[in-house]
């Protein structure tokens, strides 16, 4: 028993590979079936007031899975804290327009105080397609935020699809290689052709892996699985916290269902509508502010690795990968290409800017180890890449030719010098994925009570503006803007932890426009 339990955990937090469902079809509201109503004994909250919290009554069978979880985190559980996790699945259609038909597995978390009883409220956790699984990010939220979050609620993690029990692995690994390591500088027609070669294997394979359709991983999706988990646990109103496109998911299912909404946190959401190519242009520009926000950080230190020039050192190391990639004894590669990936999906982490700027170093001095070991978790077999890839494409509608992309190349090459080039050619990993369409700007959530949406100045994921704007999309919302960097705010600083906690613990509904500092 414990074997199966330790088992079904590791493919919770690590995920698995996808296939057949021979599962059941599951029930799911549709369009024309009401809202539903608030749970028996309380009262819709006015605009200026915050829904009660409801008592939680899960229908999904968890089971114990903290000694593993532990085995699994980082860092220590904080001294005194002591946390229990618990473990589950929630089958869901594979698409929401067919309930009757094929379903697949949604992972989720339970993380909450070892006391704490089954009916303590719950808090869902949704994270960003790109990062870790969301139910690791529950776990790693229950060790940060505060004690008295703690004993107001219990944290539940529900995975994106594609990620957890449901992990994409479709991709060849050849070809996912290819696009990892592509050459941001190698922008010419001729080139971008070849790479459109790579990325075709990808959708043909995948097609032909995925039984239940490629269009299914979406944010989209993801709002429709929110509203289904609400449902098992037993709520009428859900409290959340949404993270990157996470966030936007929330926000969609908020348009959709505002009488279902609780206490609400969007933290760095995405422009609501944005497509291609100026979604890709907006993180390109986001992530040289995160680089330079990085740079001052390291420089702040008493010796950098990088030296005073960070922007210099790293523009030098890239141009030597680009004329001879660095191997490892194991034959991985260190190219210019998969170096930009990493150094961009590791700026939305200040907490790991360290071992960042030690990895960037080592590799200057020409041991490519440490930095490959921050790429593994992203592009490997097995990893975040195509579940990531797949949300990524279908969230937009536009396909571009690789003469489009060749221009846009050149220009936001010299307009973003670290990661123009990159950003351009992830427009391709996209050019032959199917138009499963960018998803309406959802309905501005009439009805839905306050809800805290938070812009940082330095995500390199989601721009500050991006983020104000999906809060100027919603009538309820409050804006908060945090001078800092990293992917999601909460609960980095102490400003963002006190209006995020007086929300969520006080119901204390959030003033408008407020500003915290990094």
């Amino acid at each position: 028993m414990a074997l199966a339990a330790a088992l079904a955990l590791v493919a919770l937090l690590a995920g698995c590979s996808v296939g057949p469902s021979g599962r059941p079809p599951v029930a799911v509201r549709g369009d024309t079936m009401p809202q539903p109503s608030a749970a028996p004994g309380t009262t819709a909250p006015t605009p200026d007031t915050l829904p009660d919290l409801e008592p939680q009554n899960a229908s999904i069978p968890f089971y114990d899975c903290t000694a593993d979880t532990l085995a699994a985190l980082p860092t220590p559980v904080p001294a005194g804290r002591s946390l229990r996790f618990e473990c589950g699945e929630l089958d869901v259609p594979a698409d929401p327009g067919d309930p009757r038909g094929a379903a697949v597995s949604v992972g989720l978390l339970r993380a909450g105080l070892a006391d704490a009883p089954e009916t303590r409220p719950p808090l869902l956790v949704v994270g960003d397609s790109a990062g870790d699984a969301s139910a690791r990010v529950a776990a790693l939220l229950a060790e940060q935020v505060s004690p008295d979050l703690l004993a107001q609620y219990t944290l539940v993690g529900m995975d994106r699809r594609g990620a957890g029990v449901d992990r994409l692995d479709c991709a060849p690994s050849d070809a996912r290689a290819a696009l990892v390591d592509a050459d941001p500088a190698a922008t010419s027609t001729e080139a971008l052709t070849g790479l459109l070669d790579q990325a075709r294997a990808v959708v043909q394979e995948c097609n032909l892996t995925v039984d239940t359709g490629l269009s299914s991983y979406s944010t989209a999706t993801s709002a429709t699985d929110v509203d289904l988990v609400r449902s098992a646990l037993g709520v009428g109103r859900l409290s959340a916290v949404g993270v990157g496109d996470g966030a936007g998911a929330l926000a969609t299912w908020a348009g959709a269902a505002p009488q279902s909404v609780g206490r609400l946190v969007l933290d760095d959401p995405p422009q609501p509508g944005l497509d291609e190519p100026g979604r890709s242009e907006a993180q390109a520009k986001a992530a040289e502010t995160a680089f330079d926000a990085f740079a001052v950080s390291c420089t702040a230190l008493p010796a950098c690795p990088l030296g005073a020039a960070p922007r210099t050192t790293v523009t030098a190391l890239l141009q030597a990968l680009r004329a001879r990639p660095l191997a490892t004894a194991d034959g991985r590669r260190l190219t210019a290409g998969s170096a930009v990936v990493t150094l961009r999906a590791e700026l939305g982490e200040p907490r790991g800017w360290t071992a960042l700027a030690a990895a960037l170093a080592a590799a200057g001095r020409g041991d490519p180890a440490p930095l490959l070991g921050l790429l593994d978790p992203l592009a490997g077999p097995r990893t975040r890449f195509d579940g990531a890839l797949a949300t990524s494409c279908n969230d937009s509608r536009r396909r571009l030719s690789p003469a489009e992309i060749s221009a846009l190349a050149t220009r936001w090459s010299s307009s973003y010098p670290l990661f123009g080039g990159s950003a351009a050619l992830g427009l391709l990993d996209c050019a032959p994925w199917p138009t499963g369409g960018l998803a309406s700007v959802a309905p501005a959530a009439g009805g839905a009570p306050p809800i805290l949406v938070i812009g940082a100045a330095g995500d390199p994921r989601d721009p500050l503006d991006g983020s104000r704007r999906a809060s100027e999309a919603l009538p309820s919302a409050r804006f908060l803007s945090w001078q800092g960097t990293g992917t999601g705010a909460y609960p980095r600083t102490p400003c963002v932890t006190a209006v995020v906690d007086g929300m969520l613990v006080d119901g204390t509904v959030p003033q408008a426009d407020t500003l915290c500092p990094p």
